[in-house]
Protein backbone atom coordinates (compact mmCIF):
# COMPACT_ATOMS: atom_id res chain seq x y z
CA UNK A 1 0.00 0.00 0.00
CA UNK A 2 1.42 3.60 -1.03
CA UNK A 3 2.48 6.11 1.70
CA UNK A 4 -0.95 8.05 0.22
CA UNK A 5 -3.29 5.81 1.09
CA UNK A 6 -1.51 4.63 4.25
CA UNK A 7 -5.29 6.36 6.40
CA UNK A 8 -5.29 6.86 10.17
CA UNK A 9 -7.23 3.82 10.72
CA UNK A 10 -4.62 1.60 9.34
CA UNK A 11 -2.04 2.72 10.81
CA UNK A 12 -3.92 2.71 14.11
CA UNK A 13 -4.50 -1.01 13.05
CA UNK A 14 -1.02 -1.71 12.08
CA UNK A 15 0.67 -0.35 15.52
CA UNK A 16 -2.42 -2.39 17.33
CA UNK A 17 -0.78 -5.02 15.22
CA UNK A 18 2.61 -4.50 16.28
CA UNK A 19 1.83 -4.07 20.02
CA UNK A 20 0.65 -7.84 19.87
CA UNK A 21 2.97 -9.23 18.34
CA UNK A 22 5.58 -7.56 20.84
CA UNK A 23 6.64 -10.98 22.76
CA UNK A 24 5.59 -12.96 19.45
CA UNK A 25 9.37 -14.64 19.68
CA UNK A 26 8.70 -16.30 22.81
CA UNK A 27 5.17 -18.25 21.54
CA UNK A 28 6.20 -22.04 21.40
CA UNK A 29 2.60 -22.35 20.69
CA UNK A 30 2.13 -23.57 16.85
CA UNK A 31 -1.33 -22.63 16.57
CA UNK A 32 -1.03 -19.65 17.48
CA UNK A 33 2.10 -19.19 15.72
CA UNK A 34 -0.35 -20.05 12.42
CA UNK A 35 -2.65 -17.67 13.43
CA UNK A 36 -0.14 -14.62 14.35
CA UNK A 37 1.61 -15.80 10.92
CA UNK A 38 -1.54 -15.07 8.61
CA UNK A 39 -2.02 -12.12 9.99
CA UNK A 40 1.43 -10.42 9.54
CA UNK A 41 1.35 -11.57 5.76
CA UNK A 42 -2.20 -9.90 5.58
CA UNK A 43 -0.54 -7.12 6.77
CA UNK A 44 2.18 -7.45 4.59
CA UNK A 45 4.59 -7.34 7.88
CA UNK A 46 6.66 -10.38 7.22
CA UNK A 47 9.22 -8.58 5.94
CA UNK A 48 9.42 -6.23 8.62
CA UNK A 49 13.08 -5.57 9.85
CA UNK A 50 11.07 -6.06 13.52
CA UNK A 51 8.75 -8.27 13.24
CA UNK A 52 10.72 -11.34 10.77
CA UNK A 53 13.34 -11.59 13.53
CA UNK A 54 10.85 -12.28 16.14
CA UNK A 55 9.00 -14.92 13.70
CA UNK A 56 12.32 -16.89 12.70
CA UNK A 57 12.46 -17.18 16.45
CA UNK A 58 9.34 -18.33 17.41
CA UNK A 59 9.49 -21.03 14.71
CA UNK A 60 12.61 -22.27 16.21
CA UNK A 61 10.32 -22.63 19.59
CA UNK A 62 8.32 -24.81 17.65
CA UNK A 63 11.30 -26.83 16.27
CA UNK A 64 10.12 -25.42 12.64
CA UNK A 65 13.39 -24.22 10.82
CA UNK A 66 12.21 -24.64 6.99
CA UNK A 67 9.60 -22.01 7.74
CA UNK A 68 11.94 -20.03 9.80
CA UNK A 69 14.58 -19.93 6.88
CA UNK A 70 11.76 -19.18 4.56
CA UNK A 71 10.80 -15.65 6.26
CA UNK A 72 14.36 -14.95 6.10
CA UNK A 73 14.75 -15.45 2.26
CA UNK A 74 11.51 -13.42 1.88
CA UNK A 75 13.81 -10.23 3.18
CA UNK A 76 15.58 -8.27 0.55
CA UNK A 77 18.38 -6.94 2.69
CA UNK A 78 18.97 -8.98 5.66
CA UNK A 79 20.93 -6.96 8.80
CA UNK A 80 22.98 -7.96 11.52
CA UNK A 81 20.16 -9.07 13.58
CA UNK A 82 18.66 -11.34 11.13
CA UNK A 83 21.25 -13.12 10.44
CA UNK A 84 22.15 -13.59 14.00
CA UNK A 85 18.52 -14.66 14.65
CA UNK A 86 18.76 -17.26 12.20
CA UNK A 87 22.48 -18.36 13.07
CA UNK A 88 20.52 -18.61 16.62
CA UNK A 89 18.07 -20.77 15.71
CA UNK A 90 19.85 -23.14 13.58
CA UNK A 91 21.75 -23.75 16.44
CA UNK A 92 18.67 -24.65 18.79
CA UNK A 93 18.20 -26.82 16.26
CA UNK A 94 21.37 -28.82 16.63
CA UNK A 95 22.38 -27.60 12.56
CA UNK A 96 25.40 -26.22 13.09
CA UNK A 97 26.71 -26.91 9.26
CA UNK A 98 24.02 -24.80 8.23
CA UNK A 99 25.13 -22.24 11.53
CA UNK A 100 28.14 -21.92 9.78
CA UNK A 101 27.13 -21.21 6.08
CA UNK A 102 24.90 -18.65 6.88
CA UNK A 103 27.46 -16.92 8.64
CA UNK A 104 29.95 -17.61 5.55
CA UNK A 105 26.94 -16.24 3.26
CA UNK A 106 26.57 -12.78 6.07
CA UNK A 107 30.17 -12.15 4.94
CA UNK A 108 29.95 -12.64 1.45
CA UNK A 109 27.07 -10.37 1.43
CA UNK A 110 29.14 -7.54 3.29
CA UNK A 111 27.07 -7.63 6.93
CA UNK A 112 29.26 -7.50 9.56
CA UNK A 113 29.44 -9.71 12.62
CA UNK A 114 29.13 -8.49 16.27
CA UNK A 115 29.54 -10.26 19.55
CA UNK A 116 26.25 -11.92 19.02
CA UNK A 117 27.31 -13.46 15.88
CA UNK A 118 30.55 -14.82 17.64
CA UNK A 119 28.78 -15.73 20.64
CA UNK A 120 25.89 -17.77 18.84
CA UNK A 121 28.07 -19.83 16.54
CA UNK A 122 30.43 -20.69 19.12
CA UNK A 123 27.83 -22.79 20.73
CA UNK A 124 27.70 -24.28 17.18
CA UNK A 125 30.93 -25.56 18.04
CA UNK A 126 30.20 -29.72 18.44
CA UNK A 127 31.57 -32.88 17.29
CA UNK A 128 34.91 -34.17 16.65
CA UNK A 129 36.17 -31.14 14.93
CA UNK A 130 34.43 -28.86 17.75
CA UNK A 131 38.00 -27.72 19.27
CA UNK A 132 39.27 -26.78 15.22
CA UNK A 133 36.30 -24.71 15.12
CA UNK A 134 36.37 -22.44 17.83
CA UNK A 135 40.43 -22.08 17.31
CA UNK A 136 38.95 -20.83 13.57
CA UNK A 137 36.14 -18.63 15.51
CA UNK A 138 38.95 -17.27 18.22
CA UNK A 139 41.31 -16.18 15.47
CA UNK A 140 38.52 -14.09 13.43
CA UNK A 141 36.96 -12.71 16.87
CA UNK A 142 41.02 -11.44 17.62
CA UNK A 143 41.23 -10.00 14.09
CA UNK A 144 37.41 -8.36 14.24
CA UNK A 145 38.44 -6.60 17.84
CA UNK A 146 35.99 -7.90 20.08
CA UNK A 147 38.21 -9.96 22.30
CA UNK A 148 38.00 -6.68 24.94
CA UNK A 149 33.96 -7.40 24.56
CA UNK A 150 33.80 -9.31 27.97
CA UNK A 151 30.68 -10.89 26.72
CA UNK A 152 33.24 -12.37 23.56
CA UNK A 153 35.61 -13.89 25.75
CA UNK A 154 33.13 -15.35 28.48
CA UNK A 155 31.60 -17.29 25.33
CA UNK A 156 34.95 -18.68 24.00
CA UNK A 157 36.18 -20.03 27.54
CA UNK A 158 32.84 -21.77 28.06
CA UNK A 159 33.11 -23.10 24.76
CA UNK A 160 36.56 -24.25 25.10
CA UNK A 161 35.29 -25.63 28.77
CA UNK A 162 32.49 -27.99 26.91
CA UNK A 163 34.37 -29.14 24.15
CA UNK A 164 37.51 -30.48 26.37
CA UNK A 165 39.91 -28.21 25.52
CA UNK A 166 43.61 -28.15 27.51
CA UNK A 167 43.15 -26.72 30.82
CA UNK A 168 45.87 -24.81 30.69
CA UNK A 169 44.53 -22.97 27.13
CA UNK A 170 41.17 -22.07 29.35
CA UNK A 171 43.44 -20.36 32.01
CA UNK A 172 45.61 -18.17 29.48
CA UNK A 173 42.18 -16.65 28.06
CA UNK A 174 40.88 -16.19 31.70
CA UNK A 175 44.66 -14.29 32.15
CA UNK A 176 44.67 -12.64 29.21
CA UNK A 177 41.44 -10.89 29.52
CA UNK A 178 41.53 -6.94 30.52
CA UNK A 179 38.20 -7.25 32.44
CA UNK A 180 36.57 -10.22 34.38
CA UNK A 181 33.12 -10.78 35.50
CA UNK A 182 31.23 -13.00 37.50
CA UNK A 183 30.47 -15.03 34.08
CA UNK A 184 34.11 -15.35 33.49
CA UNK A 185 34.69 -16.85 37.17
CA UNK A 186 31.83 -19.04 36.48
CA UNK A 187 33.02 -20.29 33.06
CA UNK A 188 36.56 -20.93 33.95
CA UNK A 189 35.38 -23.22 37.18
CA UNK A 190 33.32 -25.18 34.73
CA UNK A 191 35.84 -25.89 32.83
CA UNK A 192 37.93 -27.10 35.74
CA UNK A 193 35.28 -28.93 37.12
CA UNK A 194 34.37 -30.69 33.37
CA UNK A 195 37.95 -31.33 33.31
CA UNK A 196 38.01 -33.31 36.81
CA UNK A 197 40.17 -30.38 38.25
CA UNK A 198 37.32 -30.43 41.51
CA UNK A 199 40.15 -29.12 44.33
CA UNK A 200 41.90 -26.42 41.49
CA UNK A 201 38.05 -25.40 40.68
CA UNK A 202 37.12 -25.10 44.70
CA UNK A 203 39.94 -23.34 45.44
CA UNK A 204 39.28 -20.37 42.26
CA UNK A 205 35.95 -20.61 44.00
CA UNK A 206 36.86 -19.70 47.11
CA UNK A 207 38.90 -16.96 45.65
CA UNK A 208 36.14 -15.15 43.79
CA UNK A 209 35.85 -11.89 44.40
CA UNK A 210 31.89 -11.82 44.09
CA UNK A 211 29.76 -15.10 43.59
CA UNK A 212 26.60 -15.75 42.20
CA UNK A 213 23.98 -18.56 42.80
CA UNK A 214 25.71 -20.27 39.51
CA UNK A 215 28.83 -20.33 40.72
CA UNK A 216 27.78 -22.22 43.70
CA UNK A 217 25.80 -24.54 41.70
CA UNK A 218 28.62 -25.01 39.34
CA UNK A 219 30.35 -26.51 42.46
CA UNK A 220 27.67 -28.20 44.18
CA UNK A 221 27.17 -30.00 40.58
CA UNK A 222 30.84 -30.93 40.65
CA UNK A 223 30.63 -33.03 44.01
CA UNK A 224 27.30 -34.27 43.64
CA UNK A 225 28.66 -35.90 39.99
CA UNK A 226 31.63 -37.26 41.79
CA UNK A 227 29.51 -38.67 44.80
CA UNK A 228 31.36 -36.34 47.33
CA UNK A 229 27.74 -35.92 48.72
CA UNK A 230 29.02 -35.26 52.18
CA UNK A 231 30.87 -32.21 50.92
CA UNK A 232 27.68 -31.22 48.68
CA UNK A 233 25.96 -30.74 51.46
CA UNK A 234 28.04 -28.75 53.23
CA UNK A 235 28.26 -26.31 50.84
CA UNK A 236 24.53 -26.83 50.13
CA UNK A 237 23.89 -25.38 53.97
CA UNK A 238 25.96 -22.66 53.46
CA UNK A 239 24.54 -21.26 49.94
CA UNK A 240 23.03 -17.51 50.61
CA UNK A 241 20.83 -18.20 48.38
CA UNK A 242 19.07 -21.38 46.53
CA UNK A 243 17.02 -21.70 43.24
CA UNK A 244 15.92 -25.03 41.99
CA UNK A 245 18.72 -26.10 39.97
CA UNK A 246 20.47 -26.36 43.47
CA UNK A 247 18.33 -28.48 44.90
CA UNK A 248 17.77 -30.58 41.93
CA UNK A 249 21.24 -31.01 41.80
CA UNK A 250 21.15 -31.88 45.39
CA UNK A 251 18.13 -34.66 44.86
CA UNK A 252 20.22 -35.49 41.39
CA UNK A 253 23.53 -36.61 43.50
CA UNK A 254 21.77 -38.74 45.99
CA UNK A 255 19.31 -40.68 44.08
CA UNK A 256 22.47 -41.51 42.27
CA UNK A 257 24.19 -42.52 45.00
CA UNK A 258 21.14 -44.63 45.67
CA UNK A 259 20.53 -42.37 49.01
CA UNK A 260 16.58 -42.32 47.54
CA UNK A 261 15.42 -41.38 51.39
CA UNK A 262 17.79 -38.43 51.75
CA UNK A 263 16.98 -37.54 48.50
CA UNK A 264 13.10 -37.29 49.06
CA UNK A 265 14.07 -35.44 52.47
CA UNK A 266 15.26 -32.81 50.34
CA UNK A 267 12.28 -32.71 47.90
CA UNK A 268 9.97 -32.82 50.24
CA UNK A 269 11.58 -29.41 51.52
CA UNK A 270 12.02 -27.96 48.53
CA UNK A 271 10.06 -24.38 48.64
CA UNK A 272 9.09 -24.61 45.06
CA UNK A 273 9.00 -27.35 42.60
CA UNK A 274 9.57 -27.63 38.82
CA UNK A 275 8.65 -30.81 36.36
CA UNK A 276 12.85 -30.84 36.61
CA UNK A 277 13.03 -32.63 40.75
CA UNK A 278 9.70 -34.59 40.10
CA UNK A 279 11.41 -36.55 36.96
CA UNK A 280 14.66 -36.77 39.26
CA UNK A 281 12.41 -38.30 41.81
CA UNK A 282 10.26 -40.58 39.74
CA UNK A 283 13.38 -41.49 38.00
CA UNK A 284 15.10 -42.28 40.43
CA UNK A 285 12.56 -44.78 42.63
CA UNK A 286 11.99 -46.44 39.09
CA UNK A 287 15.31 -47.02 38.36
CA UNK A 288 15.68 -48.63 41.81
CA UNK A 289 12.58 -50.73 41.12
CA UNK A 290 10.67 -49.08 43.42
CA UNK A 291 7.71 -49.41 41.67
CA UNK A 292 5.50 -48.38 44.31
CA UNK A 293 7.20 -45.06 45.30
CA UNK A 294 7.09 -44.38 41.53
CA UNK A 295 3.68 -44.66 41.24
CA UNK A 296 2.61 -42.69 44.14
CA UNK A 297 4.91 -39.92 43.33
CA UNK A 298 3.50 -39.76 39.31
CA UNK A 299 0.32 -39.54 41.13
CA UNK A 300 1.12 -36.26 43.29
CA UNK A 301 2.36 -34.74 40.10
CA UNK A 302 -0.77 -35.27 38.49
CA UNK A 303 -2.66 -34.01 41.70
CA UNK A 304 -0.38 -31.01 41.31
CA UNK A 305 -0.85 -30.48 38.14
CA UNK A 306 1.71 -30.91 36.59
CA UNK A 307 2.44 -32.30 32.91
CA UNK A 308 5.50 -34.38 31.97
CA UNK A 309 6.81 -32.95 29.08
CA UNK A 310 9.51 -34.62 26.63
CA UNK A 311 12.26 -34.79 28.75
CA UNK A 312 9.87 -35.76 31.70
CA UNK A 313 8.04 -39.08 29.70
CA UNK A 314 11.49 -39.90 27.97
CA UNK A 315 13.44 -39.95 31.75
CA UNK A 316 10.87 -41.96 33.38
CA UNK A 317 10.56 -44.43 30.25
CA UNK A 318 14.61 -45.00 30.56
CA UNK A 319 14.77 -45.70 33.98
CA UNK A 320 11.37 -48.30 33.37
CA UNK A 321 13.67 -49.85 30.64
CA UNK A 322 16.13 -50.28 32.68
CA UNK A 323 14.56 -51.41 35.77
CA UNK A 324 11.64 -53.30 34.26
CA UNK A 325 9.17 -51.41 35.71
CA UNK A 326 6.39 -52.25 33.24
CA UNK A 327 3.56 -50.97 35.09
CA UNK A 328 4.84 -47.29 35.24
CA UNK A 329 5.87 -47.51 31.85
CA UNK A 330 2.37 -48.40 30.82
CA UNK A 331 1.19 -45.59 33.00
CA UNK A 332 2.99 -42.84 31.05
CA UNK A 333 1.99 -44.39 27.79
CA UNK A 334 -1.24 -43.96 28.70
CA UNK A 335 -0.68 -40.40 29.09
CA UNK A 336 1.24 -40.18 26.00
CA UNK A 337 -1.87 -41.21 24.01
CA UNK A 338 -3.85 -37.98 25.64
CA UNK A 339 -1.48 -35.72 24.29
CA UNK A 340 0.74 -34.66 21.18
CA UNK A 341 3.28 -36.01 22.40
CA UNK A 342 2.07 -39.28 20.54
CA UNK A 343 3.25 -37.45 17.67
CA UNK A 344 7.47 -37.09 19.08
CA UNK A 345 9.74 -39.23 17.76
CA UNK A 346 12.01 -39.16 20.68
CA UNK A 347 9.34 -40.06 23.39
CA UNK A 348 7.77 -43.16 20.81
CA UNK A 349 11.44 -44.22 20.62
CA UNK A 350 11.64 -44.07 24.15
CA UNK A 351 8.25 -46.15 24.83
CA UNK A 352 9.63 -48.63 22.36
CA UNK A 353 13.01 -49.22 23.71
CA UNK A 354 11.13 -49.69 27.01
CA UNK A 355 8.96 -52.34 25.84
CA UNK A 356 11.42 -54.08 24.29
CA UNK A 357 13.21 -54.21 27.27
CA UNK A 358 10.49 -55.33 29.45
CA UNK A 359 9.98 -58.12 26.85
CA UNK A 360 6.58 -57.06 25.15
CA UNK A 361 8.02 -56.99 21.44
CA UNK A 362 3.97 -56.88 20.26
CA UNK A 363 3.56 -53.49 22.34
CA UNK A 364 6.82 -52.39 21.11
CA UNK A 365 6.13 -52.78 17.49
CA UNK A 366 2.62 -51.39 17.60
CA UNK A 367 4.21 -48.10 19.10
CA UNK A 368 6.94 -48.75 16.28
CA UNK A 369 4.44 -48.98 13.23
CA UNK A 370 2.10 -46.37 14.15
CA UNK A 371 5.00 -44.01 14.60
CA UNK A 372 4.28 -41.13 11.92
CA UNK A 373 7.96 -40.40 11.54
CA UNK A 374 10.85 -42.71 12.42
CA UNK A 375 14.62 -41.99 13.13
CA UNK A 376 17.81 -44.16 12.99
CA UNK A 377 16.80 -44.41 16.62
CA UNK A 378 13.46 -46.06 16.04
CA UNK A 379 14.64 -48.53 13.72
CA UNK A 380 17.57 -49.46 16.09
CA UNK A 381 15.50 -49.99 19.50
CA UNK A 382 13.44 -52.15 17.34
CA UNK A 383 16.20 -53.93 15.70
CA UNK A 384 17.49 -54.29 19.17
CA UNK A 385 14.29 -55.14 21.31
CA UNK A 386 13.97 -58.25 18.64
CA UNK A 387 17.03 -59.37 18.78
CA UNK A 388 17.46 -59.33 22.82
CA UNK A 389 14.67 -61.74 23.02
CA UNK A 390 16.18 -63.96 21.06
CA UNK A 391 13.65 -63.35 17.66
CA UNK A 392 16.52 -63.03 14.96
CA UNK A 393 14.40 -63.79 11.96
CA UNK A 394 12.12 -61.06 12.94
CA UNK A 395 15.31 -58.53 13.61
CA UNK A 396 16.60 -59.48 10.39
CA UNK A 397 13.23 -59.14 8.82
CA UNK A 398 13.03 -55.78 9.90
CA UNK A 399 16.40 -54.37 8.92
CA UNK A 400 15.97 -55.69 5.35
CA UNK A 401 12.86 -53.05 6.05
CA UNK A 402 15.10 -50.34 7.01
CA UNK A 403 17.06 -50.78 4.13
CA UNK A 404 14.44 -50.84 1.70
CA UNK A 405 12.33 -47.87 3.62
CA UNK A 406 14.62 -46.33 6.52
CA UNK A 407 16.95 -44.40 7.33
CA UNK A 408 20.81 -45.47 6.51
CA UNK A 409 21.93 -47.77 9.34
CA UNK A 410 24.78 -47.07 11.83
CA UNK A 411 26.90 -48.74 13.97
CA UNK A 412 24.34 -49.48 16.50
CA UNK A 413 22.22 -51.02 13.77
CA UNK A 414 24.77 -53.67 13.32
CA UNK A 415 25.36 -54.35 16.96
CA UNK A 416 21.34 -55.38 16.69
CA UNK A 417 21.87 -57.15 13.47
CA UNK A 418 24.63 -59.40 14.44
CA UNK A 419 23.20 -60.27 17.55
CA UNK A 420 20.27 -61.27 15.44
CA UNK A 421 22.57 -63.59 13.56
CA UNK A 422 23.76 -64.64 17.29
CA UNK A 423 20.85 -66.02 18.60
CA UNK A 424 19.56 -67.68 15.46
CA UNK A 425 22.95 -69.31 14.75
CA UNK A 426 23.73 -66.94 11.31
CA UNK A 427 27.31 -67.86 11.14
CA UNK A 428 27.47 -67.12 7.49
CA UNK A 429 25.24 -64.20 7.18
CA UNK A 430 26.91 -62.72 10.47
CA UNK A 431 30.25 -62.95 8.61
CA UNK A 432 28.82 -60.96 5.80
CA UNK A 433 27.17 -58.50 7.72
CA UNK A 434 30.08 -57.95 9.42
CA UNK A 435 32.35 -57.13 6.14
CA UNK A 436 30.00 -54.75 4.67
CA UNK A 437 29.92 -52.19 7.48
CA UNK A 438 32.80 -50.54 6.10
CA UNK A 439 32.43 -51.89 2.87
CA UNK A 440 28.95 -50.60 2.20
CA UNK A 441 28.33 -48.15 4.88
CA UNK A 442 31.43 -46.83 5.84
CA UNK A 443 31.61 -47.92 9.29
CA UNK A 444 34.54 -49.17 11.16
CA UNK A 445 34.07 -51.92 13.48
CA UNK A 446 34.25 -51.11 17.10
CA UNK A 447 34.51 -53.17 19.61
CA UNK A 448 31.50 -53.95 20.63
CA UNK A 449 31.03 -55.36 16.85
CA UNK A 450 33.95 -57.44 17.42
CA UNK A 451 32.11 -58.64 20.70
CA UNK A 452 29.14 -59.91 18.61
CA UNK A 453 31.06 -62.12 16.47
CA UNK A 454 33.32 -63.06 18.90
CA UNK A 455 30.20 -64.26 20.45
CA UNK A 456 28.83 -65.72 17.02
CA UNK A 457 31.59 -67.94 16.63
CA UNK A 458 31.90 -68.58 19.88
CA UNK A 459 28.41 -70.29 20.21
CA UNK A 460 28.86 -72.04 16.77
CA UNK A 461 32.14 -73.75 17.43
CA UNK A 462 34.62 -71.73 15.91
CA UNK A 463 36.64 -71.30 18.91
CA UNK A 464 39.90 -71.04 17.23
CA UNK A 465 38.28 -68.60 14.10
CA UNK A 466 36.94 -66.29 17.29
CA UNK A 467 40.39 -66.20 18.75
CA UNK A 468 41.91 -65.17 15.68
CA UNK A 469 39.83 -62.32 14.83
CA UNK A 470 40.62 -61.06 18.74
CA UNK A 471 44.01 -60.79 17.31
CA UNK A 472 43.27 -58.82 14.52
CA UNK A 473 41.29 -56.24 16.83
CA UNK A 474 42.66 -53.03 15.40
CA UNK A 475 41.85 -51.94 19.42
CA UNK A 476 43.32 -53.69 22.71
CA UNK A 477 40.40 -56.48 23.53
CA UNK A 478 39.16 -56.01 26.81
CA UNK A 479 37.34 -58.18 29.50
CA UNK A 480 34.16 -58.47 27.87
CA UNK A 481 35.46 -59.67 25.07
CA UNK A 482 37.98 -62.47 26.84
CA UNK A 483 34.71 -63.05 28.80
CA UNK A 484 32.55 -64.14 26.30
CA UNK A 485 35.27 -66.50 24.19
CA UNK A 486 36.30 -68.22 28.32
CA UNK A 487 32.07 -68.76 28.05
CA UNK A 488 32.03 -70.14 24.74
CA UNK A 489 35.26 -72.19 25.58
CA UNK A 490 33.08 -73.46 29.18
CA UNK A 491 30.17 -74.20 26.41
CA UNK A 492 32.43 -76.84 24.02
CA UNK A 493 34.75 -78.08 26.90
CA UNK A 494 37.84 -76.17 25.19
CA UNK A 495 39.96 -76.55 28.15
CA UNK A 496 43.11 -75.55 26.87
CA UNK A 497 41.80 -72.29 25.31
CA UNK A 498 40.39 -71.45 28.32
CA UNK A 499 43.57 -71.46 30.63
CA UNK A 500 44.95 -69.10 28.07
CA UNK A 501 41.98 -67.08 28.04
CA UNK A 502 41.71 -66.93 32.23
CA UNK A 503 45.28 -65.56 32.00
CA UNK A 504 44.49 -62.63 29.97
CA UNK A 505 40.94 -61.82 31.81
CA UNK A 506 42.92 -62.19 35.29
CA UNK A 507 45.85 -59.30 33.83
CA UNK A 508 42.72 -56.96 33.61
CA UNK A 509 40.54 -57.95 35.93
CA UNK A 510 42.70 -59.96 38.38
CA UNK A 511 40.05 -59.03 41.52
CA UNK A 512 37.18 -61.19 39.56
CA UNK A 513 35.75 -64.24 41.14
CA UNK A 514 33.51 -65.28 37.93
CA UNK A 515 37.23 -66.14 35.73
CA UNK A 516 38.22 -68.49 38.40
CA UNK A 517 34.96 -69.78 38.86
CA UNK A 518 34.41 -70.35 35.05
CA UNK A 519 37.75 -72.01 34.43
CA UNK A 520 36.78 -74.35 37.24
CA UNK A 521 33.40 -75.70 36.15
CA UNK A 522 35.42 -76.29 32.98
CA UNK A 523 37.68 -77.87 34.52
CA UNK A 524 34.86 -80.22 36.16
CA UNK A 525 33.11 -80.55 33.38
CA UNK A 526 35.91 -82.98 31.84
CA UNK A 527 36.46 -84.70 35.29
CA UNK A 528 39.99 -83.07 36.11
CA UNK A 529 38.92 -82.62 39.93
CA UNK A 530 42.91 -82.02 40.48
CA UNK A 531 42.97 -79.13 38.30
CA UNK A 532 39.26 -77.69 40.01
CA UNK A 533 41.30 -78.26 43.28
CA UNK A 534 43.98 -75.83 42.55
CA UNK A 535 41.81 -72.97 40.97
CA UNK A 536 39.74 -73.09 44.34
CA UNK A 537 42.56 -73.06 46.29
CA UNK A 538 44.10 -69.79 44.10
CA UNK A 539 40.70 -68.54 44.41
CA UNK A 540 41.23 -68.34 48.47
CA UNK A 541 44.86 -67.64 48.99
CA UNK A 542 43.58 -64.07 46.82
CA UNK A 543 40.66 -63.79 48.80
CA UNK A 544 38.77 -63.77 46.21
CA UNK A 545 34.67 -64.66 46.60
CA UNK A 546 32.62 -65.28 43.61
CA UNK A 547 29.34 -62.73 44.14
CA UNK A 548 26.72 -64.46 43.80
CA UNK A 549 24.05 -64.53 40.75
CA UNK A 550 20.64 -62.81 40.76
CA UNK A 551 17.48 -62.47 39.20
CA UNK A 552 14.09 -59.82 39.09
CA UNK A 553 10.41 -59.77 38.59
CA UNK A 554 8.06 -57.26 39.04
CA UNK A 555 4.95 -58.18 40.59
CA UNK A 556 2.46 -55.78 41.47
CA UNK A 557 4.97 -52.50 41.16
CA UNK A 558 7.17 -54.07 43.16
CA UNK A 559 10.62 -55.69 41.56
CA UNK A 560 11.37 -58.60 43.61
CA UNK A 561 15.47 -59.55 43.52
CA UNK A 562 16.52 -62.96 44.49
CA UNK A 563 20.15 -64.81 44.80
CA UNK A 564 21.55 -68.07 45.11
CA UNK A 565 19.90 -69.65 48.17
CA UNK A 566 18.68 -66.28 49.71
CA UNK A 567 15.49 -66.73 51.98
CA UNK A 568 14.86 -63.52 52.96
CA UNK A 569 12.13 -62.92 51.01
CA UNK A 570 9.01 -63.18 52.68
CA UNK A 571 7.21 -65.38 50.74
CA UNK A 572 10.84 -67.73 50.56
CA UNK A 573 8.67 -70.79 52.62
CA UNK A 574 5.91 -70.83 49.47
CA UNK A 575 8.60 -70.37 46.55
CA UNK A 576 11.24 -73.09 47.57
CA UNK A 577 7.97 -75.25 47.89
CA UNK A 578 6.99 -74.49 44.38
CA UNK A 579 10.39 -74.81 43.32
CA UNK A 580 10.93 -78.60 44.62
CA UNK A 581 7.79 -79.07 42.86
CA UNK A 582 8.36 -78.72 39.71
CA UNK A 583 12.02 -80.50 40.17
CA UNK A 584 9.85 -83.22 40.96
CA UNK A 585 7.50 -81.88 37.79
CA UNK A 586 10.51 -82.36 35.28
CA UNK A 587 12.34 -85.42 36.75
CA UNK A 588 8.68 -87.01 35.76
CA UNK A 589 9.08 -85.75 32.31
CA UNK A 590 12.58 -87.37 31.95
CA UNK A 591 14.83 -83.93 32.60
CA UNK A 592 18.70 -85.35 34.04
CA UNK A 593 20.26 -82.15 35.56
CA UNK A 594 24.14 -81.60 34.27
CA UNK A 595 25.84 -82.18 37.35
CA UNK A 596 29.03 -80.63 36.28
CA UNK A 597 27.40 -77.29 34.89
Amino acid sequence: MSTAFRTPAWISQRRMLEQKLQDLHKCSDPNRLKQCLAQIYKANLHQDPFIAPKLISSFSLCRQITPAITIFNQVPNPNTLLYNTLIRALTQNSLFCHAFSTFSQMQKNGVGADSFTYSFLLKACSGQFALLQIQVIHTQIIKSGFSSDIFVPNSLIDTYSKCGACVDDVWNLFDEMPERDVVSWNSLIAGLVKSGELGEARRVFDEMPDRDVVSWNTVLDGYAKTGEMNTAFKLFERMPERNIVSWSTMIAGYSKCGEMEMARMLFDRMPVKSLVPWTIMISGYAEKGLGKQASSLYDEMEKARLKPDDATVISILAACAESGLLGLGKRIHVYINRTQLKHRTQVCNALVDMYAKCGCLDKAMKVFDEMSKKDVVSWNSMVQGLAMHGNGERALELFWRMKQDGPAPDGVTFVGVLSACTHVGLVDEGRRYFSTMQRDYGLDPQVEHFGCMVDLLGRAGHLKEAFELIKTMPMEPNAIIWGTLLGACRVHNNVGLAEDVVNRLIELEPSNAGNYAMLSNIYASVGNWDDVAKVRLQMRGTGIQKPPGSSSIEVDDVVHEFTVGDRSHPQSYRIYRMISRLGQHLKQAGYVPNAHS
